[in-house]
């Protein structure tokens, strides 16, 4: 990482870590970087082809063919398919319903993960997502895994009107073979149950200077 500092935020979905980790970015003054995002793009792209999330050898042929750039706007990660943004479908019942599958695929996760290293070669960086503390930024001193129980996951979900299934989500993330959404040996976990997004932001803050880490002044 060179002199860049990369605040990894993990967690499963609806656990709070993308609001968590978009809002300590701006008050450290750092880029936000939205994995999720990415692995959504791409599984869009599929399913907007017609090509089905469990077509492995389809999904790496359109994959391959297909100019996958990582920019940011206002500060924030964005991803463009072939000069095509898709930030607008990321949410759309076709992309929840494959996104898993699709982000276990070996090819797809080695070649956002080369986008997400480069993303924290030229800058300060706050990046969300199920693998960033344990294979994206392993060594990074700075790892936090934000939590959150079940019955409160799945009322936040709800409330974004997004239906996919809290209890199977997990079990694919945690289950793949490559890159599992795992909580890092270092990590520190935060249970955001019942927790202000603010409150969450504090206790990182807190962590970052008990590990010294040079923050901006006033925070």
């Amino acid at each position: 990482m060179g002199a860049n500092v990369l605040i990894a935020i993990d967690g499963p979905a609806a656990s709070g870590k993308s609001t968590v980790a978009r809002a300590l970015a701006r008050r450290l003054g750092y880029r936000y970087v939205n994995t999720g995002a990415m692995y959504r793009a791409v599984t869009w792209l599929a399913v907007s082809r017609g090509v089905a999330g469990a077509d492995t050898d389809r999904i790496r042929a359109l994959l391959g063919a297909t100019k996958v750039e990582i920019g940011f706007s206002n500060g924030e990660s964005t991803i463009l398919l072939d000069g095509a943004d898709p930030a607008s479908h990321l949410s759309e019942e076709a992309v929840n319903a494959n996104v898993s599958t699709v982000a276990s695929i070996p090819e797809v996760r080695r070649l956002l993960v080369e986008k997400q290293q480069a993303c924290a070669a030229d800058h300060n960086v706050v990046m969300e997502g199920r693998d960033i503390g344990s294979a994206v930024f392993p060594g990074t001193p700075y790892k936090f895994y934000i939590d959150a129980s079940l019955d409160v996951r799945a009322a936040r979900r709800a409330k974004q009107g997004i239906a996919d299934a809290i209890v199977a989500r997990d079990r694919q993330d945690s289950s793949r073979p490559m890159s599992p959404l795992v909580i890092a040996e270092d990590a520190h976990v935060v249970d955001s149950s019942h927790l202000t997004i603010d409150g969450v932001v504090g206790e990182i803050i807190g962590r970052l200077k008990l590990k010294n880490l040079a923050l901006p002044e006033g925070i």
